[in-house]
């Protein structure tokens, strides 16, 4: 593995919602690499709530204050699409012990898959660790404040898409 390409580091995700766990993992990650590409996956076998194309500009909007942040959408595999941009680390974060096991799955596949890749772990704040992106969907769809939990622009976002969905 090349110096330069462990520098450019890759948090993949459906961020759908972009949380504020997430943003706190990314100000936290953001200064130990010359580039952090956000990876926004389209996953549609996930049934987003949000198309992918708003996922991508609420992310950028919400990391807009680090310059050397970027956010990008693909619809391919992980392993290709960090090979695209010339990631040299996975960026993966860990709320609670429920999440090891998956993780750890899928950072043994990436092993295989793109071997001069590294899978960094890390863990959200205290305050952000409950917080999960399909929690934050639910309570906004059902009505519930989501504002504690993601940026205002995020959960304007959210109540738009639930009324559109409604017809109304």
């Amino acid at each position: 593995m090349t110096v330069a390409r462990t520098r450019i580091a890759v948090y993949p995700g459906t961020f759908d919602p972009i949380t504020n766990g997430h943003i706190d993992l990314i100000d936290r990650a953001a200064p130990l690499f010359e580039r952090l590409i956000i990876g926004v996956a389209e996953s549609p076998g996930k049934g987003p709530a949000l198309p992918l194309d708003l996922r991508v500009r609420l992310a950028r909007g919400a990391v807009a204050h680090h310059p050397h942040v970027e956010v990008r959408g693909f619809n391919s595999l992980l392993a290709h699409f960090v090979k695209e941009v010339g990631g040299g680390v996975l960026l993966r974060g860990l709320r609670a012990v429920s999440d090891f096991e998956y993780e750890f799955q899928l950072a043994s596949m990436n092993r295989h898959l793109i071997p001069e890749v590294e899978t960094l772990f890390l863990t959200p704040a205290e305050q952000y660790g409950f917080i999960s992106s399909s929690l934050v969907r639910e309570i906004s769809r059902l009505g519930g404040d989501v504002s504690g939990f993601v940026p205002q622009a995020v959960a304007v976002a959210l109540q738009e898409q639930w009324r559109l969905k409604a017809g109304g």
